[in-house]
């Protein structure tokens, strides 16, 4: 019976695996050292702040993986041994397979701070992340200030997260305005508002130096390019992820940021696949990022490298990106492409609204000649997917977008509605005559 390896148990490992299973009896074991069981890793933070208990992010009861036949190895993977198609683990278990699968998602960046390896100083991906915030910062008395280095999503969940426990936080963030890498100015300076608003110590353009030690080995404090010493008793890194893959640097799997793989998820070692935060194209395919530290995205990659494990080859089709996200209170959808000033393509236009009191924008990216519709992002407006997938797959100009923008609302029936104004405002930037309208459920998918 063939044998299927997996290193990795989060949503790409096992998504693989249930799908092999559905297809398949060949003989599958997922290998992991972080839990025992597989867990929605995006709900760590919801166990910090008390709106649930770690068994709830388990999607699975405990039976499940031996009634399906999946076995469960708890370990570090030490060495691949591609040639005699052999793991071995930290603990010099060799385990044999047929095919082997990478999905050993990421780690959180350092950058060689002094100190960025006291207790007390880290990131936050992993179950054990988890439990050294709980150890570390578990009331504001026990720890008096944390230190958040690095903005974007991680970050800011971090620093909600402290918040709910009323412990101070201060957030180094070295660009001139929150995640503007991403985010066009108009959102990532609403985003620096509603961050200051909830009593968060925000220093933008402010690089972290260094970490200080106390006597006992735990951070004391951080040193800033500002020259301003800040005590703290933990400091979060939270400056972006990378691959995990340190443990493949002896293999001859071929590396470039991630483990490289090809529109099958193949390697370059023969009866090797890499799916998930750790694979990284060859080449991106369009708009999208060769590496994509996404959860929808490591699912998507583990069904379809199932098909091809059990005799269907399947490229890996990602379709249009989408994304969401909470900045605080402020829900964040993304479809299609809307760069930030600094990423945006020559031929790309923004049309952006704010709302006048509340911390609600959209901003829609399209080409300037010819209209198509290229993105929107949303901010405390809830938009429906399978609409804007629709729209950019069908190559809607922008104008088609905004006459019928009332359809991929989402928002319960009895909130507020801004198309009329958000489609004033675009009429009178553009110059169009635009009506707000709205289709019937059974049209808008229909060819009318």
């Amino acid at each position: 019976m063939e044998h299927i390896v997996i290193i990795g148990n989060g949503i790409s490992g096992v998504s693989v695996a249930r799908h092999i299973r559905k297809l398949s009896d060949k003989k599958i074991t997922i290998i992991s050292a972080e839990t025992d069981y597989f867990f929605s890793r995006t709900a760590l933070m919801y166990i910090y702040m008390g709106h649930m208990k770690f068994e709830h992010t388990q999607p699975y009861e405990n039976w499940f993986w031996k009634k399906n036949r999946i076995e469960l190895v708890k370990g570090y993977v030490k060495h691949v041994h591609t040639g005699a198609n052999k793991i071995e683990l930290a603990d010099g278990t060799a385990i044999d397979y047929d095919k082997l699968v990478i999905a050993t998602g990421s780690k959180p960046n350092k950058f060689g701070w002094p100190g960025q390896d006291l207790a007390g100083v880290q990131g936050l991906y992993s179950k054990q992340d988890l439990d050294n915030l709980e150890k570390f910062a578990p009331d504001k008395e026990t720890c008096k200030r944390a230190v958040i280095v690095g903005g974007g999503l991680i970050g800011i969940e971090m620093a909600e997260m402290l918040r709910s426990r009323k412990i101070p936080v201060t957030f180094l963030v070295r660009e001139d305005s929150f995640w503007n890498g991403v985010l066009p100015s108009g959102e990532s300076a609403l985003i620096n508002e509603h961050i200051q608003e909830h009593h968060i110590d925000l220093r933008l353009g402010t690089n972290l130096v260094e970490i200080l030690s106390d006597e006992n080995g735990r951070a004391k404090a951080v040193v800033t390019d500002k020259g301003d010493t800040i005590a703290c008793n933990v400091v979060g890194l939270t400056a972006g992820v990378s691959p995990n893959i340190d443990f493949l640097k002896e293999s001859d799997i071929e590396l470039g940021r991630g483990v490289k793989v090809n529109r099958l998820l193949e390697t370059s070692a023969k009866n090797v696949y890499a799916i998930g935060d750790c694979a990284e194209q060859h080449e991106a395919i369009g708009n999208r990022r060769p590496i994509e530290a996404v959860w929808y995205t490591g699912r998507m990659m583990g069904e379809t490298l199932a098909q091809t494990l059990c005799g269907n080859p399947t490229e890996y089709k990602p379709g249009h990106w989408f994304n969401s996200a909470k900045f605080l209170d402020v829900e964040y959808q993304t479809y299609g492409w809307v760069f930030s000033e600094r990423g945006m393509k020559e031929y790309e236009q923004h049309f952006h609204w704010r709302h006048s009191k509340e911390k609600i924008c959209i901003t829609v990216a399209f080409h300037k000649e010819s209209k198509l519709f290229l993105g929107i992002n949303t901010f405390g407006i809830r938009m429906r997917h399978e609409i804007f997938d629709k729209w950019l797959t069908e190559e809607r100009s922008v104008d088609y977008v905004m006459e019928y923008l009332k359809d991929a609302n989402f928002d319960p029936e009895f909130y507020k509605q801004y198309e009329g104004e958000i489609v004033a405002k675009y009429n009178s930037e553009f110059g169009t005559g635009i009506n707000p309208k709205k289709k019937s459920w059974k049209r808008i998918f229909s060819n009318a």
